[in-house]
């Protein structure tokens, strides 16, 4: 954007003063520094009135443990005077018992505390009271410490005939020799030692207990609730008298998940420790509301602030806005203006232009540097039929999936460009060998055989990659192009979803097939097509059933054109469809000439290839040539491969019943050689099977064919179809399938291909002559030559 100089007698002005003085910028600032006055103020003020309320909760959990500790410390006293006082008396009075001492108030009452006496095999001898848990001490963790350490220790709590939490406090015995002699047992409830609970002071979720020096809880109490039981870590809370208040920690792993200060204290004497606790909620309750009223007033203020400043920086806001908008008009248009000079505006990729400029500029480099660079032209196969079939907003969903998985397959430092349609490119400026594009042709291979989820559909697509690499290929942009598009070509002729490099050979293959689609362009109209016919015989008369017809080419340039090199090229270049045609028309025609001669009536074949299986006037292509020949439709057969059966089940069920209709006969060609189950073929209206020549040809050398082949023929049998097999050529071969109850058989065995007048005549003779031997099928041995 050109911009206009300051008059040279004018100072120039500082920048940043010049920026700050910018209202846009000026009142904003002011409005950020007075509102972060404002908090700041406001969270000192806060800050200070929490921490003195978090000191004061401190200091209040530290006063009632300090008088907890001295409840606990009076009722231990209590139970330690117990001890001596039966320890004496029992050391000077063996016969006595504990009633004896209970009558003279010697003891506590029974209500607060049972004395008990056991002997030395831990059987209770003496009581004043029964206490669940001091009948039967033998074999006890509490009987078992005390028989050689002279301290009390405290059995874990147990639950009492009523329900309520007993502890037993176990001291040792001896005799006159100081020989263990049993122990004393004082058994007591649980809740006495937290009877001095008080709502007022301790509120709702405040917490006394009493815990083992282990940790071992032996009773708590928080509310009304009281409970004994469980391992607490209560050191990391331990308190000592010179302890502040403003150590005690906050204990947030409480088992109610209840975050409350707590602070812990030994009772000196005694294994016990005191534990008080008091809930930060209910502690922190008094200072919310102030806080509140804190942050109300901030808020306030901040409100106030924020609109007075953005009252003053109004009218200067809408003059920079209206400034900004037009710069950001100007610069976005330049952009997009840009963008679409150089870029796919389906996928986001860089386009052709942008592509060829990349590409120059990477030559360049590679040639100043010597390097090496390859490109690799990308063809989508089976993209026309997903476009035809789902829609064009299909086919652009799957280009944009496509454009994502090309990205991430190749470096950053790589170029992925769409030139248009379903061709895509990618420029690998930095190799060290050609391995390392083939790599990535493995790489993008992989990427898009995972299957696309098209229109709520899963859909399979494959790619065919050709590479040209830097200079070996080509030293210029044209040249690399040109050879990287033929070894794409290469690479979809050799059965697609794979990747080939360039190479001299490739190029002489490429013209070879423009030549031949050239021709192939206009073989049907000079009328060098023909049809030859192959018998079908059945096995249990050896007589003719049927015929396929077989296409010919007969080039007066290229010579015989062996179908396996034409048709893949018609199939692809479209032109398979008006053959196609010529086939179905020329086919019926024939069988009807065959019939008005006085040949018996027979059912032809005709192979149906994907493209004409998919062509959307196939149908209307059927019913006008049966009208034009006048061939009834159930001498009309139509052999589609295995795999057009698996690739859209829905579509092809439709088209065979439309087939069927009409009452054409549908054959499956090749069978074997797929993964098609029996349920799928109980699907589709089928009337014969066609055993692949392959596995027919293997049934004597490979038991695994012959176990194929008897299995094809009982699907076959269960589902009622007729079972032929192809590529019979050994009398081994027709006996093994006579045998299994094959229904028919083709093959050089018996005929091959013929001309249309030389199989005429092969229908005249068969009507009396041929017979099923049962030692050779079909024809004798002076059959008619093709």
């Amino acid at each position: 954007m050109a911009t206009t100089a300051e008059p040279t007698e004018r100072a120039p002005r500082n920048h940043l003063t010049g920026w700050l003085a910018e209202p846009l910028v000026l009142f904003p600032a002011i409005a950020v520094v007075v509102i972060g006055l404002i908090w700041l103020a406001t969270w000192e003020v806060t800050r200070s009135k929490r921490a003195d309320a978090m000191q004061a909760a401190a200091g209040s959990t530290r006063e009632i443990l300090d008088i907890y500790r001295a409840q606990v410390m009076r009722a231990m006293r209590e139970i330690d005077q117990a001890f001596n006082t039966v320890t004496y008396w029992r050391a000077s009075n063996a016969a006595g018992k504990l009633t004896d001492l209970e009558n003279g108030d010697l003891l506590p009452p029974p209500l607060i505390f049972v004395v008990s006496l056991v002997d030395k095999q831990g059987h209770e001898t003496d009581t004043t009271r029964s206490a669940p848990g001091a009948e039967e001490l033998a074999g006890t963790q509490c009987f078992e410490q005390t028989k050689t350490l002279d301290t009390v220790y405290i059995q874990a709590p147990v639950r009492g005939p009523t329900g309520e939490r007993l502890l037993h406090f176990c001291k040792r015995l001896t005799d006159t020799s100081g020989q263990f002699a049993g122990e004393v047992v004082i058994s007591m409830q649980a809740s006495y030692f937290v009877s001095g609970y008080e709502g007022t002071k301790l509120g709702n979720h405040g917490m006394l207990a009493l815990l083992s020096a282990d940790g071992t809880k032996l009773v708590g109490r928080s509310g009304e609730d009281v409970e004994s039981g469980g391992r607490w870590d209560y050191k990391p809370y331990l308190v000592t008298s010179d302890t502040l208040d403003r150590d005690v920690k906050v204990w947030s792993s409480t088992p109610d998940r209840v975050p409350r200060w707590a602070a812990a204290a030994q009772v000196y004497g005694f294994p016990v420790v005191a534990l008080a606790a008091l809930a930060v909620d209910e502690q922190m309750s008094g200072i919310q509301p102030q806080l509140a009223r804190y942050l109300w007033a901030a808020m306030a203020e901040t409100l106030a602030t924020a609109l007075l400043c953005a009252y003053l920086g109004h009218q200067s806001w809408l003059l920079a806005r209206t400034r900004r908008r037009e710069t950001e008009q100007r610069l976005a248009h330049a952009e997009r203006v840009e963008h679409l000079a150089y870029h796919d505006a389906l996928t986001g990729l860089p386009n052709r232009s942008m592509f060829s400029r990349e590409l120059n500029r990477h030559i360049l480099e590679a040639q100043r540097y010597q390097r090496q660079l390859a490109v690799a032209f990308i063809d989508l196969d089976r993209f026309k039929q997903i476009n035809d079939t789902l829609g064009h907003e299909a086919g652009d969903q799957l280009l944009k999936t496509v454009a994502k998985r090309l990205l991430t397959s190749v470096r950053d430092s790589d170029t992925v460009a769409r030139l248009g349609g379903d061709e895509f490119v990618i420029m690998l400026p930095q190799i060290t060998q050609a391995n390392d594009a083939a790599v990535v042709a493995q790489k993008v291979l992989a990427s898009i055989a995972v299957p696309f989820t098209l229109i709520g559909q899963e859909f399979r697509v494959t790619a065919s990659i050709g590479i040209g690499v830097f200079p070996q290929h080509g030293i210029d942009e044209e040249t690399l192009k040109k050879n990287a598009d033929i070894a794409m070509y290469q690479a979809k002729a050799e059965g697609k979803n794979n990747y080939r490099f360039y190479s001299e050979s490739l190029n002489a293959n490429s013209l070879e097939r423009l030549a031949l689609e050239s021709s192939l362009r206009h073989a049907l109209e000079r009328n060098e097509f023909r049809l030859c016919y192959q018998a079908k015989r059945e096995i249990s008369s050896g007589r003719i059933v049927g015929t396929e017809a077989l296409l010919r080419w007969e080039s007066p340039d290229l010579g015989t054109v062996a179908p396996m090199q034409f048709i893949p090229v018609a199939e692809e270049s479209g032109l398979i469809i008006p053959i196609g045609k010529w086939i179905l028309r020329t086919a019926c025609a024939q069988n009807v000439a065959w019939q008005r001669a006085g040949a018996p009536p027979l059912n032809v074949a005709i192979n149906l290839s994907p493209r004409q299986f998919a062509d959307e006037g196939l149908l209307r292509d059927v019913q006008g040539i049966l009208q034009e020949t006048g061939l009834e439709a159930h001498y009309l057969e139509f052999e589609i491969s295995e795999s057009i059966l698996i690739q859209n089940v829905e579509a092809t069920l439709k088209v065979l019943t439309a087939l069927k209709s009409l009452g054409v006969r549908i054959a499956i060609d090749d069978f074997g050689t797929g993964y098609t189950s029996l349920t799928t073929l109980q699907r589709f209206p089928l009337d014969t099977i066609k055993i692949d020549q392959k596995v027919v040809q293997g049934i004597a050398a490979d038991d695994k064919n012959a176990g194929l082949t008897d299995a094809v023929i009982a699907m076959g049998k269960n589902l009622s179809l007729t079972v032929v097999a192809q590529g019979v050529e050994t009398s081994e071969q027709a006996e093994f399938l006579r045998q299994h109850a094959c229904d028919e058989l083709q093959g050089f065995y018996f005929n091959r291909p013929m001309a249309p007048e030389v199989f005429g005549k092969l229908l005249l003779a068969s009507v009396n002559e041929l017979t099923y031997t049962g030692k050779r099928l079909g024809l004798a041995p002076d059959e008619p030559a093709a």
